[in-house]
């Protein structure tokens, strides 16, 4: 299909195989190239089965986009087409429909030099060749979900993604994957809903987007289908113990009372009575104004740090890191002290945690006991948990594909994202909360008030912290 006619050659050339010169003259859409392609794609659909009805490549298949451009012919083939096996699992979430594959070797091409592993190869010659597992021995690497990425017909699908929507129903935009510490650029494709139907998740895939600077054309597995965090369990709704009110707060009256509450003490000891426990899912915008508010205005000493275990990491994209941002809170001037429950000692009468991951580290049971002596207990969250319950007031929060900001991976990269998908429910960005809060505080409130958008965050701190001001998108 990339046949072009070349001025001065007796034939015509593969594109793909020819290397360019000075003075060459090429032409793309000439009567012959046309002839020719039209050519190359009947004898391409010549063994290929009619299953665009039922295939999920359906919409974004490159033999549809073809016989669109140089089809509508009708067909000449009279012989009974060729039948093969229909549903080979070859590795984790694939499928291999052998009847569909056209032999253009990506994926064996792509196990043999991206990963180079080697799992998959052409057997048999002529009209019985077909593309197979050797030994049967299943496809097993971090990167194996790109093959269904690649494969240009519906030969290899996902079964993550197999027979759950079209992809004409879905939408999509362009963030950066938080699940490590590469900052791999992604695409999120969503379902909107219908107007009478309920759709049973928001996100339904996740797809690599290129960057040569991070992650060339790829993403590992853990990024393409660990994406169940926008998804699930997810707090939607302003909660507080008091009792004296029934129904969710607004978010006006829940920054009322977290001022009240932790002002409560003299207002000149609150950094010395507070503590503060951070994550690295936040923004380098948040982290700024958590070091403005809480370090520089209120003094607060004991700061935090609960994030994700480290896991297990190879050696091309995936990283040991579990949280995109530990980079950037080390640039804004965070060090990294881990938690432990001992911490909070009998000094601590007010505690802000932002982040769920310290419900994956200590029970309820152990973590009652000891918050339960501190007066004024916040938290920041996305998710709903049993742990939740132990906090005075429980904020919903915004993830990173549902907010705008910016991340700085593990080689210093920066890279700005923006909001894919709607907060659900009452969930709000952090770098707002904290706008507010400090607003109501009424600490520098000429300084806050101006910070109004994160881009108005974002010049402060490019202003103030010199790495910053070298970002490259």
């Amino acid at each position: 299909m990339c046949l072009v006619e070349i001025e001065g050659l007796p034939k015509l050339e593969l594109a793909c195989s020819t290397q360019v010169r000075d003075g060459m003259k090429v032409s793309t859409k000439s009567e012959a190239v046309v002839e020719a392609r039209n050519g190359v794609l009947e004898f391409l659909l010549a063994e290929h089965p009619l299953d665009c009805p039922i295939c999920d490549k359906a919409g974004e298949c490159k033999l549809q986009d073809y016989y669109e451009q140089y089809g509508f012919f009708e067909s000449q083939y009279k012989e009974t087409k060729e039948k093969r096996e229909k549903k080979a699992e070859i590795g984790k979430n694939l499928i291999h429909d052998k009847e569909r594959c056209v032999l253009c070797t990506r994926c064996v091409r792509f196990l043999r030099e991206v990963t180079k592993t080697q799992e998959l190869g052409v057997f048999n010659r002529g009209l019985h060749s077909e593309v197979d597992i050797y030994n049967g021995e299943p496809i097993d690497n971090n990167y194996s979900g790109n093959l269904a990425e690649i494969c240009p017909v519906g030969a290899i699908t996902d079964s993550d993604f197999r027979f759950k929507t079209r992809s004409w129903f879905l939408k999509n935009g362009e963030s950066v994957c938080p699940l490590c510490s590469r900052g791999c650029n992604i695409i999120i494709e969503y379902h909107p809903g219908f107007a009478r139907f309920p759709v049973p998740k928001r996100v339904y895939r996740i797809k690599a987007r290129e960057n040569q600077d991070v992650n060339g054309f790829w993403i590992c597995d853990l990024g393409r289908y660990g994406y169940s965090y926008l998804n699930e369990d997810r707090a939607d709704e302003i909660l507080t113990n008091n009792q004296q009110k029934t129904g969710s707060p607004s978010w006006e009256e829940a920054r009322s009372l977290i001022v009240q509450k932790i002002k409560s003490p003299p207002y000149k000891t609150i950094g010395s009575r507070m503590a503060l426990i951070l994550h690295s899912w936040l923004s380098n915008e948040e982290f700024f104004l958590i070091r403005k508010i809480f370090q520089d205005d209120l003094g607060v000493e004991k700061i935090f740090f609960a994030d994700p275990p480290e896991g297990e990491k190879d050696d091309h994209l995936l990283t040991s890191e579990r949280c995109p941002n530990r980079r950037g809170a080390q640039e804004v001037g965070f060090d990294f002290k881990p938690f432990d429950l001992s911490a909070l000692d009998e000094d601590v009468c007010s505690l802000v945690v932002f982040g769920n991951f310290l419900s994956d580290q200590f029970s309820q049971a152990e973590s009652g006991a000891r918050l339960e002596k501190i007066g004024t207990k916040v938290l920041f969250t996305s998710y709903k948990n049993e742990w939740n319950s132990l906090f005075d007031i429980v904020i919903p929060t915004a993830m990173i594909a549902e907010k705008e900001g910016s991340l700085t991976n593990l080689d210093g990269k920066v890279q700005d994202f923006q909001a894919v998908l709607e907060p659900l429910g009452a969930s709000l960005p952090e770098w707002k909360a904290l706008v507010d809060l400090a607003k109501e505080l009424k600490i520098n409130f000429d300084y806050y008030r101006r910070l109004y958008s994160v881009e108005a965050i974002s010049n402060g701190l490019r202003k103030e912290i010199p790495f910053f001001g070298k970002k490259s998108d």
